[in-house]
């Protein structure tokens, strides 16, 4: 993939500025110069900055604090929809591959609740992101055995499905980029951010495709809740929340371990 436009590297104080080089070397971006949003190297880690006046915050991948840390600690168990849909049942931890993983978030929670979870993410910028997030977790005595479950691949998700080489994922879960239209749809800093990177999933019909004829027992999408399915089979049955739904696509049951 070649570099985005209007992206570069930057170190936060200089004692990390042979990180930042290496980092800008590794993804093919330059360091320094002009461009919309900066990948910033410092103390707090790896985070993704929008540049000018109008800037949101640094956008980072925070396992160990922040929501995530409140959804681990106070936040639902097996009940939460996504485990429903991924088919966390008693004596079931499907192992899932998630094929979109952007921020790891969605991947973290199925792992804190048992699943093994292998991430495919195909914007490096992102993925690196990412990847600096599961290292700073793997710090933290209590995060360290939920990222143990978790395994980064970089790279276009429809490659690594029709590639796949390893035991085939009981799970693939989906969650592409929705081609919003209105302002009001990016006022989240993540998307601000996030879509001049990675644009629109304009092939995510292929990549349920892709998905459907690797997973051994279902594929799961997340879409907005009004938003249509992805074009292709029709899911065999939805569960719906307040803003975003899951279509589940089922092709063999689940049976408890044991």
């Amino acid at each position: 993939m070649s570099a985005p436009a209007g992206l570069r590297v930057e170190a936060l104080g200089p004692d990390w500025a042979a990180a930042a080089a290496e980092l800008a070397s590794r993804l093919g971006l330059p360091l320094g110069g002009d461009a919309d949003c900066a990948l910033q190297v410092g103390e707090p880690g790896l985070q993704l900055q929008e540049l000018g006046p109008d800037a949101a915050g640094p956008v980072r991948v925070d396992f160990v604090e922040g929501a995530l840390a409140h959804r681990r600690l106070q936040g639902g168990g097996s009940g939460q929809m996504i485990a429903r849909a991924v088919g966390i049942q008693p004596g079931v931890r499907p192992a899932v591959l998630d094929a979109t993983a952007g921020l790891g978030r969605d991947a973290f929670v199925l792992a804190q609740l048992g699943c093994t979870v292998t991430l495919i993410e195909r914007q490096p910028a992102i993925a690196a992101l990412l990847a600096d997030g599961m290292r700073r977790g793997r710090l933290d005595a209590e995060v360290a055995p939920i990222i143990e479950r978790m395994r980064l691949l970089e790279g276009n998700a429809i490659e690594h499905l029709r590639a796949w080489a390893d035991e085939a994922p009981q799970v693939v879960y989906l969650d592409p980029m929705f081609p919003h239209r209105t302002k009001a749809s990016l006022v989240k800093k993540e998307m601000r951010v996030f879509r001049p990177l990675v644009g629109d999933d304009d092939d995510a019909p292929e990549l349920l495709a892709a998905a459907l004829a690797l997973a051994s027992h279902r594929v799961v999408v997340k879409r907005p809740r009004k938003a249509p399915a992805i074009a292709g089979p029709r899911p065999g049955y939805t569960l719906e929340g307040k803003s975003s739904r899951y279509d589940i696509y089922p092709k063999r049951s689940f049976r408890p371990a044991g």
